[in-house]
């Protein structure tokens, strides 16, 4: 016999399938990354610079699978950690011609593999389960 009214089932599968859904985004792993950020205060990175950058990384047989731009500068997705390789030597020419004048800061990083949908809807890796629900980036 049911000692319990159907709401709190109801209420506890809820919470069952919440918990899933945030969890879900730990099982995609990361994908390799170039980020392409301003190294001073003068240099903006922004569409112009991507449209330099496409071009040169796809002639070099490095073309990305993914780009973010978003304020604090480009993120670009690649297939595999030699790609990234390739793609962050080209991009370093690229930028930055004088390695002793950088205007650019180029560097391997690694991007969540998440669908989309899960990443709007602030779903994203739990790292060693310590961190917390982030706010979003405005924009």
């Amino acid at each position: 016999m049911n000692r319990y009214p159907v709401w709190k089932y109801a209420l506890i599968a809820l919470c069952i399938l919440v918990a899933f859904v945030y969890t879900v985004p730990n099982f995609f792993g990361e994908s390799p990354a170039v980020q392409v950020s301003a190294g001073r205060a003068t240099v903006k990175v922004d569409a112009a610079l991507v449209s330099r950058l496409e071009p040169a990384l796809k002639a070099a047989g490095a073309p990305p699978t993914g780009m973010i731009l978003d304020a604090s500068g480009v993120r670009l997705r690649f297939s595999d950690a030699d790609v990234q390789l390739k793609a962050r030597d080209v991009a370093e020419k690229l930028l930055n011609p004088d390695p002793q004048e950088k205007s650019y800061v180029v560097a391997l990083n690694l991007l969540s593999a998440s669908p989309p949908w899960l990443t709007a809807i602030n779903a994203l890796p739990r790292y060693l389960g310590l961190t917390c629900f982030r706010p979003r980036p405005p924009g």
